[in-house]
Order: C-alpha cells, then structure tokens, then sequence
C-alpha cells in the first residue's frame, strides 16, 4: 500500500485518486504502463465508467498500454463485469477499468484484470505496485508502439449471458413495472437493454454514462431517500440501484423499503439455490442471511477474507454455483468471475416471476439479522505487531467464540458474529458485528470498539 502525492491511493488493487489533487493523467499513464509490461502477450481491453474525468485518463491509460508495445481494446463507457467478460472473450491479456467506483465524482481510478477476467490476484498486484514505484514501465521503441482499435457492442456477450441464467418468457409474460437508477454510470446501457428484452415496463433514471450524479454515488439508504419515493410512487414490482460501474447493487421494494445491499445476495441466492443445490462462497464480512438460507437447503458455504479475489479464487477451488459480498456484488461463474448488477437483476426478476409473491413478502421470508458497522481509533501502537496484540487481547475477552485471522479478527458464535479490521490507510479499526436483533448487534459492536479503544493491554 502507497499513498502519496496527494490524495492518492496506490495499491495492489489498483489505483484511486482525487482528481487534480494525487491524480492526474501522467499518474494514470505511468500505472497503467507498469501493468501492461506485467501482461503476457495479448492485447489489453479499456474501459471506463461515466465519470466527468472519463475523457482525461482514457487517453492517459490508453498511451500507458501502447507506448509499451501492447495493443488496446477500446470499448468505451461499460460496466466493470461488461470489461471482465470481454477480457476472456477477446482472448485478451488483461483488461483496465477506469473507475473510481461509489467514491465522489472528484475521484477515478484504474481497475485491472487478469486474462480470465478476473480482477488481480494480490500476487500480480503487487507486482504492478513494484513495477511502478520503482518506475520500470518497459517502454517500447518507435517502431514498436501498440495501436489503439475500438470494439462496437461491447455488451452484447454479457448481455446473452446473463440471460441465459433466467426464465425470459416467465418474465416477460409478468411484464413487471420496474425502476433502475443506473446513477449516471456504466450500467445505464445495458441495464436499459436488458430490462427491455425481459419485457418490463421500465423507468430508467442516470442512464447516460456522463457522471451527473443525482446523489452521492453510492446506493446506501441515505443516498436513495429520494429514489425509494418513486419506486412507490410508479406502483413499480422493484427498484434497482446501482453503483457508478455497475459491479454493485442495492434493492427498493415496491413499497419503497429500501432492502440494501445485504440481501441483494441473499435474494439472488434464494432464486440461484432453487435451480440447482451447490456450494455458496461469502466473506468473512457478508451476512449470515445468505449463509443460513444455503445451509437450510443443504448447500455448503466457505467463508474468505473481504475482497473480490478472494471470493473468486475460493469460487472456482470449490466448483461454486454462487458467490459474493454483502456490498451487493453477487457473482455467477455461469456469466463470469466479476461482481455483476445485472446478474443480480435478472435473478430477483426471475424470483418473482418464479413464485408469483410480491418482492416485500419475499424479503419477510429471508432469514432475519441485524448488521452495524462501526469504526473506532487505535489505541497504542500500529504496525502488525501493536495489530496482533491487539487481537490477541480482544480475543481472550471472548474465549466462548470461534475465531477466524485470515483477516483481521473475526469471533463466531452460533447466532452472532463480529469481524474487525485495521484499515490500511488510517489509524482507525472497522468493527461489523451482526446478530439476531439491533440492539444484540450494538451491543456486541459497542463492547469490541471499547476494547479497542483501550489498547492491547485494556482487557
């Protein structure tokens, strides 16, 4: 992990920045170099989501990859599962999103994947992280510079994909009224697309990728207050609200309850696990809704430490059916190994039309957990030494409990669990713990951030 220059972020997943402040396009130029010269042969996919900078740091990343010899894709506004798909249908090298995520529309970012379409593993980002603060950007010859070729209809393969994991006529025939807030991203497009061949009546709200934000990008039940309002007001069967590149979802139900990220999971699992039983893959951080509801039906789960590559990684040593994070990124091995809205999409869809039951019925059927997140200051000395102290005293507090520290420290009971984290980029813990009712979750979430609080030697 790096920072510097700004508010930047360098590390083995990528790059994220303040725009003008830490980011800008030579930064961009130069990462970008550093992965394409880590690349086997193979031209290299771009990408990027509908962020106002967009136009800046395409042609930045775009003179990175080429100026070292490769040869790039270049496939426009689409969503971050649309560009992991092409990397492995293009028979590509990699692939570079540029996207800043949910953060603020000052930031962007670059993304990058490996030739199976799949994000970095730590061991290759870290290699790219190498390569570009020791400036090792392998640049190319005159006579050996790549060349920049634009591909059409970029979502066409991930479109038929996701389709191929539903009942289109069922839908179809249901013609459900359905709201998408694409938030002015990447997934404006195709999520458009797609609800059109499924047959619903949709209103599409940010559909153009331009980065105009409504509300602050990420789909949180603060940021959707509004949206909630006229998913109810249209009478619609369900709101759908994504993330700026479309890798993420959270859910309204058709009485404006806003149903979050949590169960977007959970939901697509219930539809996924009726279709055919097999093993579920979480992290150490996603709700026990989705582990209860797999378990109730006879499917295995595994658990990873947080992040995407894990979930992946843990997904195909498992042969799994389903995957994913309580962030609303649900991943189908049958579509590609990406968080994917419209995978997401398409099977709540598929479960109403499968069970004929209103989407706040379906919700109440789910299996019912409190989750809070809280972030706490760190007492006494960081570094993994002052870290591992600290675990080591929070977990003599709670001997009852099965432990986990594949990352952070993770403390199991049978109806509860809490997962702490040191952040890598500020002096502060994240403390998540989820139970049967909120007021269990706080409380157990409040004793561990005490504990925290106090220091290694405070138990």
């Amino acid at each position: 992990m790096g920072k510097s220059g700004g508010t930047r972020i360098a590390s083995v997943s990528g790059l994220r920045g303040v725009v003008g402040d830490g980011l800008d396009p030579t930064v961009a130029a130069e990462f970008a170099a550093a992965y394409a010269s880590t690349c086997g042969p193979g031209p290299i996919v771009v990408g990027h989501d509908g962020r106002v900078s967009a136009p800046v740091f395409v042609p930045a990343v775009l003179s990175g990859i080429t100026a070292t010899g490769r040869d790039a894709l270049l496939v426009g506004a689409a969503a971050t599962p649309t560009v992991g798909r092409l990397v492995r249908d293009q028979g590509a090298a990699g692939g570079v999103q540029i996207s800043a995520s949910h953060n603020p529309p000052n930031y962007n970012g670059l993304k990058f994947f490996q030739p199976e379409g799949m994000v970095l593993s730590p061991a290759t980002g870290r290699e790219v992280l190498g390569r570009f603060q020791r400036r090792e950007f392998g640049w190319a010859s005159w006579d050996g510079l790549g060349r920049v070729r634009t591909l059409e209809d970029p979502d066409v393969a991930h479109l038929n994909a996701v389709l191929k994991t539903v009942d289109v006529a069922a839908i179809r025939r249901k013609a459900f009224h359905v709201v998408l807030d694409a938030c002015h991203g990447s997934g404006g497009r195709m999520g458009t697309e797609l609800l059109r061949v499924l047959g619903c009546k949709a209103v599409i709200l940010g559909g153009q990728a331009d980065g105009r934000y409504d509300h602050p990008p990420e789909p949180t039940e603060t940021n959707l207050r509004e949206f909630r309002s006229i998913v109810s007001a249209a009478g619609a069967a369900v709101g759908f609200a994504q993330d700026p590149d479309a890798d993420r979802l959270a859910i309204v139900d058709e009485t404006g309850r806003y149903i979050g990220e949590e169960l977007t999971l959970a939901l697509a699992a219930k539809r996924r696990l009726a279709q055919v039983k097999g093993p579920v893959v979480l992290n150490l951080s996603t709700s026990l809704a989705t582990e209860t509801l797999a378990r109730s039906l006879g499917c295995p789960v595994h658990r990873t430490p947080v992040g995407e590559i894990h979930v992946v990684e843990r997904m195909r040593a498992e042969s799994a059916v389903l995957g994913g994070e309580g962030n609303g990124g649900v991943i189908d091995p049958r579509v590609g190994f990406v968080r994917d809205s419209f995978v997401a999409i398409a099977l709540v869809l598929d479960l109403l039309a499968e069970t004929g039951e209103p989407l706040s019925r379906l919700v109440d059927s789910l299996p019912k957990f409190a989750m809070v997140k809280r972030s706490y200051p760190l007492a006494g000395p960081g570094g993994a030494e002052g870290v591992s102290a600290l675990w080591e005293t929070i977990r003599g507090a709670f001997p009852d409990a099965a432990d986990d520290r594949r990352d952070g420290l993770r403390l199991e009971w049978a109806d509860r669990w809490v997962h702490v984290r040191a952040s890598n980029t500020e002096p502060i813990v994240r403390v998540i713990a989820e139970a049967a009712t909120a007021a269990d979750a706080e409380a157990l979430a409040e004793d561990v951030g005490r504990r925290v609080t106090q220091g290694a030697g405070g138990a």
